[in-house]
């Protein structure tokens, strides 16, 4: 906790849809003496939020709905385009935006994955909003989608070419904060770019971190990049490790132990021209360097990244 704040009092204003609480506190200013201060925070939970897109289609799915608080300032319709999302409601953020996907559009989403998290209006409200972002295909979808009527939802949804997605944030059809990130999170990151039909991937993992040069705790290592390179191979796409290149290189050199001025010569910057010729890196294993590095090198490039088999795409023959 911050040792120059000390909450005094909570006052609960209103528990009526969720709690909005009244907090007086005592900070300590710069001089070193403490103020009292009173603010309003209003706790609805934390969220998730998740955009669905299909990089064949170059498309993204949204949602419309009637927005009261919109509607009280300044939006005429009170109707809002949204990205997915909803409240946690005691489930972890992944299984929450999963269920709230089907429920709102229809698809069942295999891939989720997290980018990240942010607090939507910190000056009052609580919430932290998770966000996500997953792969959709005609085939996920299983229903409708448009909401719980229990909950009294009334969702319409929309399937709209990405490009005109981001141009409709531009001219202000889009205003919903959370649905505006995650299309520039997309555009930025790629992630509609169309995915090669076999990609050459560069495994990057632990080579003697962690080891102490041990032999075996180096063999281990390679052992399990192999094993990664197969299932790699395997999902239809050219695995390739450094190691494979540089090892021979380094031993046809004369390098007489590992770290070296030939090994260090050699190791590395092979890996980098190597990196030159590959559509991806495959970031795998514990903590490493050497691997971080190829994987800054890799964003530097425009490569894609990948942290988990599970994102790499099956090649479709």
């Amino acid at each position: 906790m911050n040792p120059k704040i000390r909450i005094v009092n909570e006052e609960i204003l209103s528990d009526n849809w969720y709690v909005l609480k009244k907090i007086t506190y005592m900070s300590e200013r710069k001089d070193g003496s403490w103020e009292s201060r009173s603010r309003e925070s209003y706790d609805r939970g934390n969220g998730a939020a998740i955009l669905l897109y299909n990089r064949e289609r170059q498309t993204v799915i949204l949602t419309r709905q009637f927005r009261l608080p919109t509607y009280v300032n300044g939006n005429e319709s009170g109707l809002l385009i949204e990205a997915c999302a909803g409240l946690l409601d005691n489930e972890s953020a992944e299984d929450s935006i999963r269920r709230e996907a089907e429920e709102e559009t229809g698809y069942r989403v295999a891939n989720v994955k997290k980018i990240g998290e942010a607090y939507m209006s910190p000056g009052s409200v609580t919430e932290k909003l998770h966000f996500f972002a997953a792969e959709y295909t005609p085939a996920m979808k299983v229903g409708e989608g448009g909401g719980v009527e229990e909950e009294q939802e009334d969702i319409e949804v929309l399937e709209y070419p990405f490009e005109q997605a981001i141009e409709m944030v531009k001219e202000g059809e889009i205003i919903d904060g959370k649905t505006i990130m995650l299309l520039q999170y997309a555009q930025l990151n790629r992630l509609l770019d169309p995915v090669p039909r076999q990609q050459h991937i560069l495994i990057a993992g632990p080579y003697r971190s962690g080891t102490g040069d041990d032999p075996n705790l180096i063999r281990r290592n390679i052992d399990f990049m192999n094993e990664t390179a197969l299932r790699v191979y395997e999902a239809g796409h050219l695995p390739v490790l450094g190691e494979w290149y540089a090892l021979p290189l380094i031993e046809k050199a004369g390098s007489r132990k590992i770290g070296d001025e030939i090994f260090n010569r050699i190791f590395h910057p092979s890996a980098v021209r190597l990196l030159k010729h590959c559509d991806a890196v495959l970031r795998i294993g514990g903590s490493s360097q050497g691997a971080d590095e190829m994987v800054r090198e890799a964003l530097g490039m425009g490569k894609i990244v990948y942290r988990d088999l599970n994102e790499i795409p099956q090649v479709r023959f």
